[in-house]
């Protein structure tokens, strides 16, 4: 029964990011007031690449932080993965970078494959956030570093009302104007309200072996960045 709903959930989110791929950047830069763009440079610029880095773009949606990586370090070698093909077919310029469509929870990839795995917003659609760090982990190279954009259920202050009005009211309204799909814009906020806490997201990076896991928030709290580092020795997992 529990796996029948978690393919019933797989399958809604997949149907949920193709019908609104063609929108996805347009809809990202009018929720943040293009501050997305600035997200995605510093998760870029905390995973600390060098020339011949190999990089996982997980769930890379239409290529952003792919396109990034290549900006920041023209010498990285760029590998974009992502579970919703319409999402990687809607992105404009692929130059230099390999594509996978795969599933954050079954990595088609050997071990210690990557350098370093950058996410932007997967981490909240996944069923299982243990079981996806658990793939990233297996993926990384000894000494590798993982670098995760994503929501943050928001902290309660005098600033909730307006941040659940905007969340709950406002986003609805502008991914129905824009998109004419009203259902994939309560989803995204609705994932965002239930999400983990930056704390809990770093204790679990912890669990499965990151190290020195820090994170920063942004957007009125938000939205946060994490950041996380393998031991240089290969990691037995538990």
């Amino acid at each position: 029964m529990m796996q029948d709903s978690e393919e019933k959930r797989t399958s809604y989110v997949r149907n949920v990011f193709a019908r609104i791929a063609k929108r996805y950047d347009l809809m990202n830069r009018l929720m943040t007031g293009g501050q997305d763009i600035r997200w995605r440079k510093s998760v870029i610029k905390n995973a600390e690449l060098h020339p011949g880095d190999k990089v996982l773009d997980l769930g890379t949606g239409t290529g952003d932080l792919a396109r990034e990586a290549l900006a920041q370090n023209n010498h990285a070698d760029v590998t974009a993965a992502d579970f919703t093909f319409e999402m990687m077919t809607a992105g404009n310029i692929w130059n230099q970078i390999k594509r996978c469509n795969a599933d954050a929870l079954h990595l088609p990839f050997a071990e210690n494959s990557f350098d370093v795995v950058v996410s932007g917003f997967l981490m909240r659609n996944v069923i299982s956030v243990e079981e996806a760090l658990r793939e990233q982990v297996r993926a990384l190279k000894p000494g590798g570093r993982v670098v995760i954009l994503d929501t943050t259920r928001p902290r309660n202050n005098f600033l909730s009302p307006l941040i659940r009005f905007y969340l709950n009211v406002i986003i609805p309204f502008i991914g129905t104007v824009i998109t004419g799909h009203k259902d994939a814009y309560t989803y995204l906020p609705d994932s965002t309200q239930h999400f983990l806490i930056a704390e809990e997201l770093a204790e679990m990076m912890k669990g499965v072996g990151f190290q020195g896991v820090n994170f920063e928030i942004r957007m009125f709290g938000t939205i946060a960045i994490h950041c996380g580092t393998l031991p240089q020795k290969e990691l037995q997992l538990p």
